[in-house]
């Protein structure tokens, strides 16, 4: 692209809805910190018995299972805002007097309240993210998708940032436990004024008028087109490499080249969240001007030959520079990936089914980070870390072969908008 190209595709991330979409993806990520990673440094804090600490982290499961109850919220439409808006403005009303419920309690004297406090969080945080990606989804056109799904990383990364190490500072230093999380709570305003100044997306199609047909209908639809069962196979297959080296990231710094938990923490953590938040960035400016295949392509490959620098980094030994340089580009340009399978997945849901179809697609997207753990364990204890990045690489190629294969579907489904 020339010059000019470029800066017209940047002038993209200057529009009023992509600053909204910020806005919101920054109240989409506040929750889950809250109670994960900030929770259980509460708890342990707070000298909570390790088994209960532990049985803690099942109150992420909503996360899970969020499709169960997206064909309400696709069904069903709030007596005032609208569809989206109306079920956005609920779930942040209702997180926010949950967030600052958990506020209340005490780990030592009643931590299976705060459990049921925290799995409350967890089920509004899952329900608001529903209809987030609904109404990213439903309003976004073909150009603006790259944008939009780049903006959302980025409000949902610096949320966590937020709710995750900003939380245990204020904890430790300031606020105390019960202050910070109120003022966490208080920063879920910022969801409601953005959800207040969105436009409700014109609906496609008629809604779905009952219950069954809320169920029934959005596979019903996803099943009778072209393709179907191959496009959930990409859906899967896309991310997989990325997902696969990435799961044992840290303890390969750790236990391979022997790098500190400082150096792991400001280099993977600190430059690499920085990183992909600039890929996602990036990969949406470009977005508006490259068509959703010949993005797909392009930072499919580039997020597979990235994993190769971590056989390198295995290879070559403790070395700053390398370290840097490798993540850096890793999550450069997994960022960049980041932003065209959101796209991806925008431009496969029907406006009429978009919360439950999302959120179908987004749970499937999540099988490969889920379960390729066991297996990513085993190949390193029987290979090293060499042959296990170098596997990375080769379990990224079918993700691309079928993309290949698939450029006249996803083609045609860029051009319906």
């Amino acid at each position: 692209m020339a010059l000019a190209d470029y800066a017209a595709a940047f002038r993209t991330f200057r529009s009023r809805k992509i600053g909204l979409l910020v806005l919101l993806g920054f109240s989409s990520g506040l929750p889950l910190a809250l109670t994960a990673g900030t929770l259980q440094a509460w708890l342990a804090a707070d000298n909570v018995d390790i088994v209960a600490i532990g049985w803690f982290a099942l109150v992420g499961q909503p996360y899970t299972y969020k499709f169960l109850w997206a064909p309400v919220m696709d069904r069903f439409a709030p007596p005032f805002l609208g569809r989206r808006r109306g079920w956005l403005l609920i779930t942040q009303l209702l997180l926010a007097a949950a967030i600052a419920c958990m506020g209340t309690l005490s780990p030592a004297d009643s931590a299976w309240l705060l459990g049921a406090a925290a799995l409350s969080v967890a089920f509004l945080s899952a329900s608001q993210d529903i209809v987030f990606d609904a109404l990213r989804a439903d309003w976004l056109e073909r150009e603006e998708r790259g944008a939009g799904a780049a903006v959302s990383v980025l409000g949902y990364r610096l949320a966590m940032l937020v709710s995750g190490a900003g939380a245990l500072i204020l904890a430790d230093q300031w606020l105390g436990w019960s202050a910070t999380y109120w003022l966490m709570a208080t920063l879920m305003v910022v969801g409601m004024i953005a959800t207040w100044f969105v436009v409700e997306p014109e609906s496609k199609g008629a809604a779905p008028k009952t219950l069954d047909e809320a169920v029934m209908k959005p596979f019903a639809e996803f099943f009778t087109r072209e393709g179907a069962v191959a496009l959930l196979l990409l859906v899967v297959l896309y991310k997989l490499g990325d997902a696969f080296a990435g799961n044992l990231t840290t303890t390969f710094l750790l236990r391979g080249p022997g790098f500190s938990l400082t150096e792991v923490g400001a280099i993977n953590k600190g430059f690499g969240l920085a990183a992909t938040i600039f890929g996602a960035l990036a990969g949406g400016a470009l977005m508006a001007k490259m068509r959703l295949y010949r993005a797909l392509l392009l930072f499919g490959i580039l997020q597979a030959i990235t994993n190769l620098g971590f056989t390198l980094l295995a290879a070559s030994g403790k070395s700053y520079a390398l370290m840097v340089a490798v993540i850096g580009l890793e999550n450069l340009c997994g960022g960049m990936g980041t932003a065209a399978y959101v796209a991806l997945l925008m431009a496969l849901c029907d406006r009429r089914f978009s919360a439950t179809q999302y959120a179908l697609l987004s749970a499937l997207s999540a099988v490969g980070r889920v379960y390729v753990g066991p297996a990513a364990g085993y190949l390193v204890a029987g290979f090293g870390w060499q042959l296990f990045f170098f596997f990375s690489f080769l379990i990224a190629l079918p993700g691309l072969a079928l993309l290949v294969w698939m450029r006249a579907r996803i083609q045609a489904l860029d051009a319906g908008g």
